[in-house]
């Protein structure tokens, strides 16, 4: 394959830097993906020449449209920009999507396309089953998307839920009353939760009843209007237990429904969420969106975990009926 050369121009040295990282350690990074390529950054002006050289530039060319919106660029999102542009994606389109801002004043965006099909099917439809491997923000948007409606006044209340599942460990053995000994399967939701709003300001809703922490069991006998409902971990439910939790919403509720059947430890390994897509199927307003390996935001390690475990095949069921987490 012959040699082409592509020229992409910085609008502003000033964009340089944020673009090139400390010590050009951006630049190497690109460098490193395309290593027949040659990059040499000059004035505002970097030239790319070799067999690779369109696809670097364009990653240069989305670098700079994040840079110039005010985007802070890391190995991550780099990392990140240089995978989308291989699979012929767009992260300037997809990283200008912003939820809202953290309460450490953070962007909450999607970081990859799987991420952007799950917060426009959240939008969509009245409900919405997030369905992938660990990592791939399927609770954190999901809560972030409830957080945002309820600023705008869409739901008058948020519900987040999990089934109360153990997972080797045993609930009695827990000190306190009943919700003490569950709020360690809660914990997740609360995290997520002060991810968006700060302690103060969600200990504030919790307290106006304007956000509900509880146990999957809990929502039994209920009809939940005009509420932004996540059922997390929902791989953890029951067949009866999902069937029961969907025919509580009322009008004007979105729900999200996440899970991972690569983690089921309900008794007996029978999911709630197993043949769920085929059963529902045809249901106008409902959407089943799935996320894999390429959606991990989390350390890349995590995402060449995933692959393996892909690779291997279903995970052989533990003493119990329980899946090895």
């Amino acid at each position: 394959m012959s040699d082409t050369q592509v020229v992409v121009n910085v609008p502003g040295n000033h964009l340089m830097a944020g673009l090139l990282g400390q010590r050009d350690e951006l630049l190497r990074l690109v460098e490193r993906a395309f290593p027949d390529t040659a990059i040499h950054a000059r004035g505002n002006e970097i030239a790319v020449v070799g067999p690779e050289a369109a696809n670097a530039g364009k990653v240069f060319e989305e670098l700079v449209l994040l840079v110039a919106s005010g985007q802070l660029l890391d190995a991550e999102s780099v990392q990140r920009a240089i995978d989308m542009v291989i699979h012929d994606e767009r992260p300037s389109e997809l990283m200008a999507t912003e939820i809202l801002r953290s309460a450490k004043g953070n962007a909450v965006r999607p970081k990859t396309a799987g991420q952007r099909r799950y917060i426009e099917a959240i939008r969509d439809h009245v409900i919405t089953f997030g369905l992938g491997p660990a990592g791939t923000g399927k609770s954190w948007l999901a809560v972030a998307m409830a957080v945002q409606a309820l600023h705008r006044n869409e739901v008058e209340r948020i519900i987040l839920t999990r089934p109360a599942v153990e997972a080797g460990e045993r609930l009695g053995f827990l000190p306190g009353d009943l919700m003490a000994k569950i709020d360690p399967y809660l914990r997740p939701l609360y995290d997520a939760l002060y991810d968006m709003v700060d302690p103060e300001g969600a200990q504030r809703l919790l307290e106006r009843n304007l956000v509900e922490v509880a146990p999957l069991a809990f929502m039994r006998g209920r009809t939940l209007n005009a509420s932004f409902i996540i059922l997390d971990e929902a791989q953890n439910a029951t067949a009866e237990q999902m069937k029961m939790f969907l025919t509580r919403i009322g009008f004007g509720s979105k729900v999200v429904v996440t899970g991972d059947t690569s983690q089921v430890d309900v008794q007996g390994g029978k999911s709630g969420l197993a043949d769920l897509e085929r059963i529902l199927d045809g249901i106008e307003g409902l959407s089943f969106v799935h996320l894999g390996a390429r959606d991990v935001v989390r350390h890349r390690i995590v995402q060449d975990i995933v692959n393996a475990y892909d690779r291997s095949g279903p995970p052989k069921p533990a003493p119990g009926g329980r899946s090895p987490r």
